[in-house]
């Protein structure tokens, strides 16, 4: 039988990466197409789905976007921060793929406060543009040496990219 560790506080530093695609696209051309390759359910509608495992997979791809990924929330920073002065449209998304999540929470639990992953779609000041910045699943998932880790969460990068890119081309 084990000891059980009471009291322990343990730090790990790691360093994010954050990447900024700018678009010449506006602020809603993107959003439209990040809606068109984006399914959409609530995170209780997932934890909420019964049956077998395989019942489940077949369940989750309903809710999938031809991305591979699902909107969990949407945040309208832009509501709230004009009421400071500032007139910017900005929403947050919060999305994810929870068959794509257990790829990486199988090697690694902690990789569950980075899945679902998230998007910040930002208006430029001119109002004519945009912006999509995210950060690199990767880089705040794998903080030790776990290759298995790595992999599957540069699979998530790969697919995160491609999705942004995609709704930010002009």
């Amino acid at each position: 039988m084990s000891a059980i560790i009471v009291n322990k506080r343990e730090e790990v530093a790691f360093s994010g990466r954050r990447i900024r695609h700018y678009s010449r696209l506006s602020f809603d051309e993107v959003l439209a197409r990040l809606h068109a390759r984006v399914g959409e359910a609530t995170p209780d509608k997932v934890v909420g789905l019964t049956g077998t495992r395989e019942e489940f997979e077949q369940k989750i791809q309903r809710y999938l976007g031809d991305s591979g990924f699902m909107l969990f929330s949407q945040i309208d920073h832009g509501r709230w921060i004009e009421k400071y002065g500032i007139k910017r449209r900005l929403l947050r998304w919060i999305f994810g793929n929870p068959l794509i999540a257990i790829t990486m929470l199988r090697h690694d639990y902690t990789a569950g406060l980075f899945v679902p992953i998230e998007l910040l779609l930002a208006e430029s000041d001119d109002g004519a543009s945009c912006n999509v910045t995210y950060v690199v699943p990767s880089s705040l998932i794998v903080v030790d040496a776990n290759p298995q880790l790595l992999a599957a969460a540069q699979a998530l990068d790969a697919k995160a990219e491609a999705l942004v890119a995609s709704a930010v081309a002009a």
